[in-house]
């Protein structure tokens, strides 16, 4: 496959034109991809990163196979590609000079874009996120029901939403997101255009949050969800993503995902228990250039 295959543009309008059906044709795989995009669209660019957001599409027969996208701060982001198309991206970018800080996709297109981008540029790839995809199939409130109810998040609760999301962070080893979380830096974070919901117990002392993306091409993900450790077992996770997905449902989503680690099994057998189904499994590697 040629490199001239690749189709780059920096225009995230024209890219969309072309390459958002695709995109859309399989929102739950490429959820990523399409909340990350529709963010880049939306907000300014970030110009603290040294480079311009860069977007490629691979074409065949005149139809969209795949896409890249490289953002300001320099994560590269793919959508599945065999190991050739993976390789010879890796070498197309290397020869462009488009260095990524990391690359995040499914785990076999990540691994063989991260081994041949070392053979490439020398860059060890180091592993900093696996996790496992789920989509929501039917939804099962947890029985019995923990008491209490949902409810959505307003500003005079940004303090506990702040403080829940740092916590869920440390909780999993988000360590390139702890530092920055804080109030003063908030909107610097991945949580910022997120929608939150606590479960309250019936005296309004919120238990457990979950976060929402805004529906992009009917796909809403659930994250982050997070339990205070001191009040976990006793079902406010289950109920609270539940009350996110169902939420979601409501507003005509056609696909609900999220995303869990595969070192907790908790958390993934609860997310199987009230419907959602594994998908994939991503990966993502930290390129280390001396």
């Amino acid at each position: 496959m040629l490199p001239d295959d690749w189709q780059l543009t920096e225009d995230v309008d024209d890219f969309l034109a072309r390459a958002g059906d695709f995109l859309r044709s399989r929102p739950a795989l490429h959820n990523t991809p399409l909340t990350d995009i529709e963010k880049l669209r939306t907000r300014e660019a970030d110009t603290q990163g040294a480079h311009t957001t860069v977007f490629g599409r691979l074409e065949s027969k005149g139809e969209v196979r795949a896409v890249f996208y490289r953002t300001p701060r320099g994560r590269l982001g793919l959508t599945p590609l065999s190991a050739e198309q993976a390789g010879t991206l890796a070498a197309h970018l290397a020869g462009l000079g488009h260095f990524p800080s990391d690359v995040i996709a499914d785990h076999d297109t990540a691994t063989a874009f991260a081994e041949t981008w070392q053979r490439h540029t020398g860059a060890a790839p180091v592993p900093f996120w696996r996790t496992h995809l789920y989509r929501l199939g039917t939804l099962t409130p947890p029985r019995p029901r923990p008491e209490g109810r949902g409810r959505v998040a307003g500003p005079e609760d940004h303090a506990r939403v702040v403080r829940w999301c740092r916590e869920f962070c440390v909780d999993v080893g988000e360590n390139v997101t702890i530092d920055a979380i804080d109030a003063g830096s908030w909107s610097d974070t991945r949580f910022a255009d997120k929608h939150f919901t606590f479960w309250e117990t019936p005296d309004g002392t919120p238990v457990s949050l979950a976060g929402s993306t805004s529906m992009v091409g009917g796909m809403v993900r659930v994250d982050p969800v997070h339990t205070p450790a001191r009040l976990r077992g006793r079902g406010y996770a289950g109920a609270v993503t539940v009350e996110v997905s169902r939420a979601a449902l409501t507003a005509g989503a056609t696909d609900v995902v999220l995303f869990a680690d595969p070192a907790n099994p908790t958390s993934n057998a609860l997310y199987q228990r009230i419907g959602y189904v594994h998908v994939a499994d991503f990966t993502g590697y930290r390129f280390s250039y001396d």
